[in-house]
């Protein structure tokens, strides 16, 4: 699940026009990486809502905003796998 992840992820970059050519798992997200402004980040993870059915709060954007893309799409497959309630309990 992780790695279909990590390929939804590229694929919504790559029509983000960002340049994906080297992305790699250790690439971050964030300056030192993509370099993914809060927009741009906001964007992809209404993507990801809409393609796997979850969910985002605001405190999570910026603890998504410090991942690399091998964490970020881990911490994705976590969530998929355990749905929002179970997780809230």
């Amino acid at each position: 699940m992780r790695d279909q992840i990590s390929r939804f992820i590229v694929q919504a970059l790559r029509e983000m026009n960002y340049d994906v050519e080297d992305v790699t798992d250790a690439t971050d997200l964030g300056p030192a990486g993509l370099d993914l402004e809060s927009l741009a980040l906001a964007d992809l993870t209404v993507q990801l809502e809409d393609e796997y059915g979850i969910k985002f709060s605001d405190e999570d954007m910026e603890t998504l905003a410090t991942l690399n893309l091998g964490e970020f799409a881990a911490t994705l497959a976590d969530r998929i796998a355990v749905p929002t309630e179970v997780a809230a309990e």
